[in-house]
Protein backbone atom coordinates (compact mmCIF):
# COMPACT_ATOMS: atom_id res chain seq x y z
CA UNK A 1 0.00 0.00 0.00
CA UNK A 2 1.39 3.40 -0.99
CA UNK A 3 1.53 6.09 1.67
CA UNK A 4 -0.55 9.11 0.72
CA UNK A 5 -0.84 12.63 2.09
CA UNK A 6 -4.38 13.72 2.95
CA UNK A 7 -5.60 17.23 2.18
CA UNK A 8 -8.96 18.40 3.59
CA UNK A 9 -10.72 21.45 2.21
CA UNK A 10 -14.08 22.93 1.24
CA UNK A 11 -14.89 24.22 -2.21
CA UNK A 12 -17.74 25.08 -4.53
CA UNK A 13 -18.79 22.42 -7.05
CA UNK A 14 -18.86 24.02 -10.50
CA UNK A 15 -19.63 22.99 -14.07
CA UNK A 16 -17.15 23.41 -16.92
CA UNK A 17 -18.31 25.49 -19.84
CA UNK A 18 -16.75 22.94 -22.19
CA UNK A 19 -18.52 20.03 -23.86
CA UNK A 20 -19.89 17.34 -21.59
CA UNK A 21 -20.63 19.58 -18.61
CA UNK A 22 -17.92 18.11 -16.37
CA UNK A 23 -18.30 18.97 -12.68
CA UNK A 24 -15.24 20.04 -10.68
CA UNK A 25 -14.17 21.36 -7.34
CA UNK A 26 -10.99 23.46 -7.32
CA UNK A 27 -8.42 22.78 -4.66
CA UNK A 28 -7.39 25.93 -2.78
CA UNK A 29 -4.36 27.64 -4.29
CA UNK A 30 -2.25 27.20 -1.15
CA UNK A 31 -2.84 23.44 -1.13
CA UNK A 32 -2.29 23.27 -4.87
CA UNK A 33 1.03 25.07 -4.55
CA UNK A 34 2.11 22.72 -1.75
CA UNK A 35 1.16 19.63 -3.77
CA UNK A 36 2.86 20.98 -6.90
CA UNK A 37 6.03 21.93 -5.01
CA UNK A 38 6.39 18.61 -3.23
CA UNK A 39 4.84 16.04 -5.54
CA UNK A 40 5.02 17.35 -9.09
CA UNK A 41 7.42 14.48 -9.86
CA UNK A 42 4.38 12.16 -9.63
CA UNK A 43 2.50 14.06 -12.32
CA UNK A 44 1.69 12.31 -15.58
CA UNK A 45 0.67 13.86 -18.90
CA UNK A 46 -1.23 17.16 -18.89
CA UNK A 47 -0.43 17.74 -15.20
CA UNK A 48 -2.53 14.75 -14.14
CA UNK A 49 -1.83 13.28 -10.73
CA UNK A 50 -3.45 10.11 -9.43
CA UNK A 51 -5.47 10.63 -6.26
CA UNK A 52 -8.18 9.22 -4.02
CA UNK A 53 -11.08 11.53 -3.21
CA UNK A 54 -13.64 11.43 -0.42
CA UNK A 55 -16.92 13.30 -0.16
CA UNK A 56 -19.08 12.25 2.76
CA UNK A 57 -19.05 8.46 2.90
CA UNK A 58 -18.10 8.12 -0.77
CA UNK A 59 -14.50 7.36 -1.70
CA UNK A 60 -13.17 6.79 -5.21
CA UNK A 61 -9.95 6.56 -7.19
CA UNK A 62 -9.54 9.48 -9.54
CA UNK A 63 -6.99 12.09 -10.57
CA UNK A 64 -6.48 15.80 -10.13
CA UNK A 65 -5.32 18.06 -12.96
CA UNK A 66 -3.32 21.26 -12.63
CA UNK A 67 -5.04 24.22 -14.30
CA UNK A 68 -2.48 26.92 -15.11
CA UNK A 69 -5.16 29.59 -15.54
CA UNK A 70 -6.59 28.97 -12.06
CA UNK A 71 -3.15 28.16 -10.61
CA UNK A 72 -4.85 25.26 -8.83
CA UNK A 73 -5.60 21.57 -9.15
CA UNK A 74 -9.08 20.54 -10.28
CA UNK A 75 -10.90 17.49 -8.95
CA UNK A 76 -13.56 16.06 -11.27
CA UNK A 77 -16.66 14.81 -9.45
CA UNK A 78 -18.44 12.18 -11.53
CA UNK A 79 -22.20 11.83 -11.79
CA UNK A 80 -22.40 8.65 -9.69
CA UNK A 81 -20.66 10.39 -6.78
CA UNK A 82 -22.83 13.52 -7.09
CA UNK A 83 -25.97 11.38 -7.01
CA UNK A 84 -24.73 9.24 -4.11
CA UNK A 85 -23.72 12.25 -1.99
CA UNK A 86 -26.60 14.51 -3.05
CA UNK A 87 -24.38 17.37 -4.17
CA UNK A 88 -25.05 19.66 -7.11
CA UNK A 89 -23.35 22.54 -8.90
CA UNK A 90 -23.09 25.59 -6.67
CA UNK A 91 -22.90 23.59 -3.43
CA UNK A 92 -19.93 24.19 -1.15
CA UNK A 93 -18.71 20.72 -0.21
CA UNK A 94 -16.16 19.24 2.17
CA UNK A 95 -13.59 17.14 0.32
CA UNK A 96 -10.56 15.06 1.21
CA UNK A 97 -7.97 14.33 -1.46
CA UNK A 98 -5.19 11.83 -0.91
CA UNK A 99 -2.15 12.05 -3.19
Amino acid sequence: MDAKIKYDFSGKLWVSAGPGGWHFVSLPQDLSKEIRANMQWQAEGWGRMRATAVIGESEWDTAIWFDKKADAYLLPVKSAIRKKTGVKAGDVIKVSVLV
